[in-house]
């Protein structure tokens, strides 16, 4: 048997869930538990008390005497003694514990047949017995017959509810226990459920949460004091209703729609708003996280409304089940019974006359269990009715938003939605108070709040270092936003912000008037009106990095005075065949431009920077740049840079370019120069860099290019350097390392301009004396050649600065090295045990400049 506790243990659920729990649920939950006790009662009293209790109902019910024959005292005397005996003993016994109704007894006909010899003894004993018993009658009926007709007629008299009613209760009860918190149980939405109620209850206890309504409560107090002492007065910096949807002609850049005060509205100062302790703060960060993964998570689906509302239907239904079928069975229960077993043959009686002791009590037991029941059915249709009065899979926070300033807070749809009405049921703060972690605004507070506690000014100066141009320059990476303590470095030369994409740029930077470097690294950074007119004027080099053009701030294409713009990213759209590049027109001063991308065509938007446009910088990523025509319009560019561009020849399009003096096709797929010839038209060509690509040959018509004085073949497939080379007397630098070039011509003596000569990595053995007539050079870089001696005219070289011979067969180095006054060990790139070879005062003079720079310090 089990305990009510056992049965009631169905409708538990977790304390937490209790939120979720309306009034009408747990009105329901107390119903249901009223009904088990009930049901357990009957139950009880059945198992205990319940009893049928029949006796015989004779055929012709009439007075004794006049059913007496003649001659015969009672219809005992036709029995024999010894029958007779048997039954006075049993007489007494059934006597003893049962009652007769004397109206219904009368003499047994059938046994005065059965026995019709009469006994002499027999009417001494009667005469007895009606001297003891003068008002009842025998119905020669033992007490094992009266068990046995007992139970037959309590099965087949009692109506079938009577004998079953506590335990249909009791299965309608668990029934209903079990479909009022299927929707807790159930497995695809149990986890939603707990993982809401979890979120909600560290959203509600949150000490963010106390602080962002706390500043909010204070500045609505502070506006209502406005209005009450100076309504007459209003400031001009304090919004009406009619400009209240309006953005603030002052931020014109940062979205304002939902504030109701523009960005110049003095700000209410909390103290507590700005003292958060970091535990809390890291705390609340993780909150907002989890609330925007849980959002995208629920929304998807409506699930749990769904099964809410099944549950209910599925109550309703039983309620009109059970009130259908149990009231007609309330007239049914009757105190007494007509039982016709069809047992004649074991006890001589056809019909029976039946009582049935808990027949009252059962009455009553099941009026009210339909009372109760109605109740519920009653509360079931009124939740029915408020599943469908409004729709629950919306729910919207405008009441919040109106209240508090946080008036970004989105509404919510599906599962959400639903948990959020169920949730203002039990208490409407609660969803009040979730709100804030469903605000971009407040999230926005929160970090600017942790961000500007941890990052001080006194941390920020700390790493702030000097970079190669020996400006002062501090990088942010990976940061919520941007300090506010950043724009209190004044003295601060370059400033970088990398993935930091709330980056927000105050007004405060126009402190940074030595500010003119900016580097933004996928991080979409917004800026205030008055800071976009401190950049516009004194921004000279910007630096963008992002993944989709659409990353590039609007407002950098308005930088009228900016002279730099390195552009790093995707600049094609899907197509890949229209440029996402906004126009430059407003881009008046830009001298240098360089774009590291995945270009097909040179930018048609280039073209409006092109009469102020000194420098072209194109990187692409390997993608083939098919169209060049645009560079034709650039007639001022001075230098110019296609690298990694998979070009395969020179474009026709360079030779248009007269003012140009530096081309840079690096990293290409360039096999043959013959055009090199139409570079004579080029008056102003002074570098040339064909370096990293794939060119065999030089063609001798170089050396129409007269004006060259750097020529770069680095990393090609060069076996010999052509004479017409040579006959490029300003050629002051000249790189062929890293091909496959054996001898060096001994025309090399001509180039008396030459300053630096780079053949590292080819085949060389031999150096032709006319190289050290070379007289200027100050570089040569001869390593991992086949050179097994190095002449000792090579003190001639008296500039000489660097030289390298590492990587050859060389087995002594010359003394004359002496000679060359400026070559210091730092500068000689040679095996240790070459070094060693030279006489020791030489190795003390190219020693010397180990102590010039701690005599410098000094």
């Amino acid at each position: 048997m089990f305990t009510l506790a056992e049965v009631a243990s169905l409708n538990d659920i977790q304390p937490t869930y209790r939120i979720l729990k309306p009034w009408w649920d747990v009105f329901m939950d107390y119903l249901a538990v009223v009904m088990l006790m009930v049901a357990i009662f009957a139950g009880t009293m059945q198992l205990t008390k319940d009893q049928v209790v029949c006796l015989p109902v004779l055929p012709s019910p009439v007075n004794s005497k006049a059913q007496t024959p003649p001659g015969n005292v009672d219809v005992t005397t036709n029995v024999p003694k010894m029958e007779a005996t048997t039954d006075q003993d049993q007489h007494e016994r059934v006597t003893s514990d049962i009652s007769f109704d004397t109206s219904a007894v009368t003499p047994d006909i059938p046994l005065r047949a059965r026995y019709p010899h009469p006994d002499p003894t027999v009417p001494n004993q009667e005469a007895k017995k009606e001297k003891r018993d003068p008002t009842g009658r025998k119905t020669n009926l033992d007490f094992q017959q009266y068990v046995f007709i007992n139970q037959m007629c309590y099965h087949l008299a009692l109506p079938w509810y009577s004998k079953y009613f506590p335990y249909l209760a009791l299965i309608h009860t668990i029934i209903l226990m079990v479909s009022s918190n299927f929707w807790f149980k159930y497995p695809k939405t149990c986890s939603k459920v707990e993982h809401f109620v979890s979120i909600l209850g560290k959203c509600f206890e949150s000490p963010w949460t106390t602080k962002a309504l706390s500043e909010t409560a204070c500045e609505d107090s502070e506006e209502n004091k406005q209005r009450i002492t100076g309504a007459q007065t209003l400031p001009k910096h304090v919004s009406t209703s009619s400009d209240e949807g309006s953005p603030s002609a002052s931020t014109p850049m940062i979205n304002k729609t939902g504030f109701k005060f523009s960005a110049e509205k003095p700000v209410i100062e909390v103290p507590s708003m700005t003292i958060l302790d970091k535990k809390d703060g890291e705390q609340a960060k993780a909150l907002f996280e989890k609330v925007r993964k849980f959002r995208a998570h629920v929304e998807d689906s409506d699930l749990i409304y769904k099964l809410y509302v099944v549950q209910t239907v599925i109550k309703t239904a039983k309620f009109i089940f059970i009130l259908c079928y149990t009231a007609n069975f309330v007239n049914a229960i009757s105190f007494e019974h007509v039982c016709k077993p069809k047992v004649e043959h074991l006890t001589g009686y056809e019909v029976f006359e039946c009582t049935h002791n808990m027949a009252y009590m059962l009455k009553k037991l099941l009026i009210s269990y339909i009372s109760i029941i109605c109740v519920y059915g009653f509360i079931c249709l009124y939740t029915l009715f408020w599943l469908f009065r409004i729709p629950l899979k919306e729910y919207s926070f405008e009441k919040v938003r109106e209240e508090s300033s946080f008036s970004d807070i989105p509404d919510v749809k599906n599962d959400f939605a639903f948990l959020l009405h169920m949730v203002d049921q039990y208490d409407q703060l609660y969803s009040k108070r979730f709100g804030v972690f469903l605000s971009e605004v407040s999230e926005n507070k929160l970090r600017e709040i942790s961000l500007n506690h941890e990052w001080t000014f006194e941390k920020l100066r700390q790493h702030v270092s000097r970079n190669a141009q020996d400006k002062q320059e501090l990088h942010l990476f990976m940061l919520s936003g941007v300090p506010d303590a950043v724009f209190d470095l004044t003295d601060l030369d370059v400033l970088k912000l990398e993935l930091i994409p709330e980056a927000k740029i105050p007004a405060k930077i126009s402190q940074m008037t030595n500010l003119q470097e900016l580097h933004l690294c996928h991080c979409p950074a917004k800026v205030e009106q008055t800071a976009f007119s401190f950049l516009r004027d004194h921004l000279r080099c910007l630096h963008v990095k992002f993944t989709d053009v659409a990353e590039i701030p609007a407002w950098v294409y308005l930088l009228k005075n900016l002279r730099e713009l390195y552009l790093i990213g995707n600049l094609n759209s899907e197509n890949n065949k229209m440029i996402g590049l906004e126009s430059l027109r407003e881009l008046r001063h830009l001298k240098i431009l360089n774009v590291k991308s995945n270009l097909t065509k040179v930018p048609s938007n280039i073209t409006d920077v092109a009469p102020h446009l000194t420098k072209l910088v194109i990187h692409n990523d390997g993608t083939k740049l098919l169209v060049l025509n645009s560079l034709k319009k650039m007639m001022n560019v001075a230098e110019l840079e296609l690298q990694n561009c998979e070009l395969e020849r020179i474009p026709h399009a360079i030779f248009s370019l007269s003012n140009l003096q530096e081309l840079d096709l690096k990293s290409n797929s360039i096999r043959t120069i013959e055009e090199i010839i139409s570079f004579q038209h080029l008056k102003r060509l002074t570098c040339l860099k064909l370096w990293h690509n794939k060119i065999v040959t030089i063609p001798p018509s170089i050396t129409h290019v007269k004006n060259l004085e750097s020529l770069y073949f680095s990393n090609n497939k060069l076996e010999s350097l052509p004479v017409a080379v040579f006959s490029l007397q300003k050629l002051r630098c000249l790189d062929v390392s890293y091909n496959n070039i054996s001898m060096i011509p001994i025309e090399i003596g001509l180039l008396q301009n030459l300053q630096h000569l780079h053949i590292t990595g080819n085949k060389v053995d031999l150096l032709p004396k006319q190289l050290f007539k070379c007289v200027k050079l100050r570089t040569l870089n001869l390593g991992q050649n086949c050179i097994s001696s190095l002449p000792d005219k090579i003190g001639q070289l008296s500039q000489l600065t660097q030289l390298e011979l590492k990587g050859n067969c060389l087995d002594r180095l010359p003394a004359q090295l002496g000679q060359c006054r400026l070559l210091k060990k730092s500068g000689l790139v040679v095996e240790d045990h070459l070094f060693d070879t030279l006489p020791l005062e030489v190795k003390e003079a190219l020693n010397q400049d180990t102590n010039v720079p701690f005599a410098n310090g000094i």
